[in-house]
């Protein structure tokens, strides 16, 4: 995008369920460079397919014009925000509006789940892309086209991808700068208390770095890791102290201190936890599931998943897709009603 005197029209698209905090933080950048540069450079409407109330995750609703008026317009920028299900909402109206607006030089994000729409679009054939780290293995089983990756955000040409959360700030604040230069993007991140801005090729997960703190000694955070690599080809704990460079004894006396489990258990959840987005998220078949997660028995896996989970993968995979207040907004569960009204 190249720096612009007038003003830069930029429409977000928003789906059921989508992230609110994600979709301001691409916003406000925008709003402190109106504030700071003393002039109206952005502005932006939301829309959403249907218009009216849009409900977030966090169940918050806002305001949004109706999909069909916002296609005659022609926005520099078009922000994709989806969560929960984007699959759900991937239908032809808004396709075809995503695609429209890319063939007559829209620039277009993904926010968060996004990715999902943009690549049901068409437009991440054969790109590089990201997605929040929970749906990574769910994108790149279902878009095995495009080259998935665990950066905060690509940039590629007129395609953009960010994985939400705190980065949709810090990727707003890479495209204002190509738009407004550096004197004034700097004083917008300054103004919105940006310290330090992670660029291009960052990663969403930092194995130096823990929010609060990390107090797990090098040797258990090193054999983590090699299990993280050793998801689907399992490595024997023996292998694995090898490689780490520790003995068994140590291992699992380092795991119950810190971890309070075993390694065996640490391990066998880590592979449940990528089973169950891969069961949720996708419509492989179980079998394929249980072994693209280390499970080579079916039977084992069920089993292993309905203990963890507390339901079957089968039955997941369905339920897992529909209460919403389950995972985002428990305190706006409906109201159950009785026969008697009460």
């Amino acid at each position: 995008m190249q720096n612009k005197t007038e003003t830069t029209q930029i429409l977000v698209l928003v789906t059921p369920h989508f992230n609110l905090a994600a979709t301001m933080a691409f916003l406000d950048p925008f709003r402190a460079a109106n504030y700071l540069g003393g002039r109206p450079l952005f502005q932006w409407n939301i829309a959403s397919e249907d218009g009216g109330l849009c409900r977030a995750s966090n169940g918050f609703e806002i305001s949004c014009a109706p999909l069909g008026l916002s296609k005659q317009e022609q926005p520099d920028i078009v922000a994709v925000s989806s969560s929960w299900t984007p699959e759900a909402f991937s239908n032809e109206p808004l396709l075809s509006a995503i695609r429209k607006f890319a063939r007559t030089g829209s620039y277009i994000a993904g926010i968060d789940t996004a990715a999902f729409i943009l690549a049901e679009a068409g437009l991440l054939r054969n790109r590089r892309a990201t997605v929040h780290y929970e749906h990574i293995d769910a994108f790149g089983e279902t878009y095995p086209q495009t080259e998935i990756c665990e950066d905060l955000y690509i940039h590629d040409g007129n395609i953009g991808t960010c994985c939400g959360g705190a980065a949709s700030g810090e990727y707003s604040l890479f495209l204002l700068r190509a738009i407004v230069g550096d004197a004034l993007a700097n004083n917008c991140a300054k103004y919105l208390f940006y310290k330090n801005l992670r660029g291009p090729g960052a990663h969403q997960t930092d194995d130096h770095l823990e929010p609060l703190g990390n107090t797990a000694p090098p040797k258990i955070r090193k054999a983590v890791e090699i299990m993280e690599q050793h998801l689907e080809t399992l490595i024997s704990i023996p292998e694995l102290c090898r490689r780490a460079g520790i003995s068994q004894r140590q291992l699992n006396r380092l795991f119950q201190q810190y971890v309070k489990t075993s390694p065996q258990l640490y391990y066998r959840d880590i592979r449940l936890d990528r089973s169950r987005g891969l069961v949720t998220q996708t419509e492989l078949p179980i079998s394929e599931v249980a072994l693209a997660c280390g499970f080579p028995s079916h039977v084992h896996f069920a089993r292993a998943y309905k203990q963890r989970f507390g339901l079957p993968p089968s039955q997941d995979r369905i339920e897992g897709r529909v209460p919403f207040e389950f995972r985002a907004w428990p305190m706006h569960r409906p109201a159950v009603v009785t026969q008697n009204g009460q």
